[in-house]
């Protein structure tokens, strides 16, 4: 086992400690191999699934699910092809369509014939093809600080990440959260877990074109962080409220990209469920 990886496990595990203590783990078979969820809330709620960006793991969640789950039940989704407790096996992942058909399985195997949608970063960007690819299992779609969606990334932003992704530690990963996240404080134990995946070998996320943003017939909301410098929020905002037919825009103040989701939850629960309900 690579030395990292238990330092990985012993993070995920603190952190899945801090879900409410009713949450269940399920492994969910796919031809793609098994994916975890993070179960959690009401059982007669609708279903509402979240994907987190790369890196975060599903557990990234844990301070808008207590909130979330009052109303929904809610399954976060450790995300094929990046680090967490969801194994590559069987069919290759090769590409963005790959991507959907598993979670066309993923959602067969939870017993979801249709949801609710919720996405933050690269999680954002899976979540906008997947309405596209399957409009008739989505009820609506929210985007959290998404990437890759309305517009590339800033070249600065990956100019910083640039030394993370040729050769990752976990120094040089807290170094770019450091300074994308400042003055934000995103927890701490996640902040070592996010560190510690970019460690994890064998994440190797897929990535793809733009999704034509404007075929989108469902409603959508796009909550930005005001901070962000992956991309120009204001910016993004002004080009999101141009292509969706049915869209909802924010920009949330003070956030940075990598503090999303959890830093200052209510802002991002509040705008979601007014958004759902």
């Amino acid at each position: 086992m690579p030395v990292s990886r238990p330092a990985f496990d012993r993070a995920y595990d603190e952190l899945r400690a801090r879900w409410p203590e009713s949450t269940e783990e399920r492994d969910i078979a796919t031809p793609y191999g098994p994916t975890r969820v993070h179960v959690y809330g009401a059982a007669d709620g609708a279903p509402l699934v979240l994907l987190p960006g790369g890196s975060a793991t599903g557990l990234v969640w844990f301070a808008n699910a207590p909130a979330l789950g009052e109303r929904y039940r809610v399954h976060a989704v450790d995300l094929l092809g990046d680090a967490g407790r969801t194994e590559r096996r069987g069919t290759p992942l090769k590409n963005a369509n790959d991507l959907m058909a598993w979670l066309d399985a993923l959602l067969d195997g939870l017993g979801i014939a249709r949801t609710h949608l919720c996405g933050h970063s690269y999680g954002a960007w899976i979540a906008a093809r997947y309405a596209l690819h399957a409009p008739q299992r989505v009820d609506r779609l929210a985007l959290v600080d998404p990437t890759q969606v309305f517009a590339g990334f800033r070249p600065g932003y990956l100019l910083r990440a640039l030394p993370t992704l040729i050769r990752p530690s976990e120094a040089r990963a807290r170094a770019f959260l450091a300074w994308e996240t400042a003055g934000t404080h995103p927890d701490e134990t996640w902040q070592r877990l996010y560190a510690l995946a970019t460690t994890v070998p064998g994440r190797k996320p897929i990535t793809g074109a733009r999704p034509r943003t404007a075929d989108l017939r469902i409603p959508v909301l796009v909550l930005l962080a005001e901070h962000s410098r992956s991309h120009h929020a204001a910016k993004v905002a002004d080009r999101a409220r141009r292509m969706l037919v049915q869209g909802e825009v924010a920009v949330l103040p003070a956030a940075t990209h990598h503090s999303l989701p959890l830093t200052e939850p209510n802002q991002v629960n509040d705008r979601l469920m007014a958004f759902l309900a």
